[in-house]
């Protein structure tokens, strides 16, 4: 295929999706994780107990090697909106300027000037500044998720603006910031983090915990206990080391439960509003292609279907689509088929282009995506739950696939939270910017109108090769970092753990070994 015969529109979706979606695995471990460190770093600072300074330096390692990949990958967002979304940045401009420079001026400005004062302050701040710097980056990082996700729920739900000249003017920024849509938008994605951060402690500690039995250094009593050794041939092995391991499982296990009872809450707030202002969005999702009360367990057709066409319910339950949408079982939703008419009366029939909108999102994106969301969020908390009960008695099982699916747990809320960002982002379509139906009349924009319209396909392709190339190596290396030190254990995060008596480095703040990579950040 040539490339002049390829949709630009297309290719720069795709770009887009790409490297935001790969961008994205990043945050959720950032802003889930954070809260984490801050949190054995607390402890540490009010007990001196050392396991919690073990924990805060593994875990800070991980978090400062999975912050720096998402500072890289972030900056790609902000040339892409120039480089293939001309026109959406022109609409946009007014509004999103006031976000996002707070964004960057305000809330990055935190996490980096703070975070660099935790990274460069071990030895030489007093633990009670060194712990508040902590604090205060990891603040940072969640205000900074605040705005930006302030300014993409204004794309799904204008609201502050007047429309000058045929482009949204920033009336009420209190009214952009204070938006519906963002608090619960922004609750459920912390939360949703917080799974992530979770997940991700629990398996790398079952992974820990299970090569000290792996390696005899625990054993199990009679009574089923664990039975805490030591090894002075494995630097670090001893039964501190343990302790670290088994309350890095429980706290993500226990944070990764209550994470989800919470987004389930602001799940079902997020869904009760997308009812009311994107109304296509989650008749869509629930492939109801007639009005109806009742809610889609599985329906045939729907794997393939970009429309109602093929689309058969086989599994329903009564009532339960109702009561996400209204709170009662018996109020009707309207489907696909009676929304079509409506939004082409009210934002019309025909593209710029003279082309017919389509008005229904990619039915197997919204319905999968919707479902693959709340299936991988269930199966992590449940997975957290029975970790929980195997770890009454100190320690895990010498099971090697048992271990192998701790650790693949790890993935399912980073799906469930990519998911659902497919789900959000998508389920706009055909908006990169979806219409208020209370809002100010015309404040909408048709993502097929919203690209560079003097960049060629060719040259998308190009940039797409380029940055997607980028990122896989960017990938590889981050997985390689990760995997380096997990393997390493809480020795790789502090190098004196291993070095003999007679050597200098003793304890918190002392010299740091030039062989640790990551000896900067220490």
């Amino acid at each position: 295929m040539h490339l002049e015969a390829l949709d630009p529109v297309l290719v720069a979706r795709w770009q887009f999706g790409i490297t935001t979606v790969y961008h994205f695995w990043m945050v959720p471990l950032t802003i889930g994780l954070g809260p984490l460190v801050a949190y054995f770093q607390v402890r540490w600072y009010r007990s001196k107990d050392p396991r919690f300074y073990r924990a805060t330096k593994f875990w800070g390692k991980l978090y400062l090697i999975n912050f720096i990949m998402g500072v890289a990958t972030g900056i790609v967002q902000e040339f892409q909106f120039g480089l293939a979304w001309a026109q959406y940045s022109r609409f946009v401009g007014d509004v999103f300027g006031a976000p996002l420079a707070m964004e960057a001026l305000l809330a990055f400005f935190l996490e980096s000037t703070f975070l660099g004062l935790w990274i460069f302050g071990w030895g030489r701040l007093s633990p009670k500044l060194h712990t508040a710097a902590l604090c205060v980056a990891i603040g940072g990082s969640v205000l900074s998720a605040y705005f930006i996700i302030a300014a993409n729920s204004w794309m799904q739900h204008p609201v502050g603006v007047a429309l000058v000249h045929g482009r949204p003017q920033l009336t009420s920024i209190w009214a952009v910031l204070s938006n519906n849509t963002a608090v619960w938008a922004f609750l459920h994605t912390v939360f949703g983090s917080l799974m992530v951060g979770g997940m991700f402690l629990l398996g790398i500690s079952w992974y820990q915990l299970w090569q000290r039995r792996k390696d005899g250094i625990d054993t199990v009593g009679a009574d089923g206990r664990v039975i805490a050794g030591s090894n002075d041939a494995i630097a670090g092995r001893d039964a501190a080391d343990h302790r670290l391991w088994l309350g890095s499982l429980r706290t993500g296990a226990w944070v990764a439960i209550v994470a989800f009872l919470i987004v389930f809450v602001t799940g079902d707030q997020q869904g009760k509003l997308m009812f009311v202002q994107q109304p296509m969005k989650m008749a869509a999702a629930e492939a109801a292609c007639d009005t109806t009360t009742d809610f889609s367990v599985l329906s045939f057709g729907a794997w393939n279907a970009e429309s109602c066409h093929s689309v058969h319910d086989v599994i329903t339950v009564p009532g339960v689509l109702s009561f996400l949408a209204n709170g009662n079982f018996t109020t009707p939703v309207k489907g696909v088929n009676q929304l079509i008419p409506e939004y082409q009366q009210l934002y019309g029939k025909y593209a710029p282009d003279g082309s017919l909108i389509s008005y229904v999102p990619l039915m197997p994106v919204t319905y999968w995506g919707f479902r693959v969301m709340i299936t991988l969020g269930g199966m992590a908390a449940f997975a957290a739950a029975v970790a929980l009960w195997i770890t009454r008695k100190g320690t895990v099982p010498r099971s090697k696939p048992l271990m192998q699916l701790a650790l693949l747990g790890i993935l399912a809320p980073f799906a469930a939270n990519s998911a659902g960002w497919v789900f959000t982002e998508m389920g706009r379509q055909p908006f990169v910017v979806a219409p208020n139906p209370t809002g100010v009349k015309g404040v909408f924009l048709l993502t097929q109108v919203a690209n560079s319209p003097s960049v060629t396909a060719g040259e998308l392709v190009f940039s797409l090769a380029s940055l997607g190339g980028l990122y896989l190596i960017l990938m590889v290396v981050e997985v390689w970092l990760l995997t380096k030190y997990v393997r390493g254990g809480v020795v790789s995060a502090i190098p004196e753990l291993g070095k003999r008596p007679s050597d200098s480095d003793e304890g918190p703040g002392g010299p740091k070994s030039p062989d640790d990579v990551l000896a900067f950040a220490y």
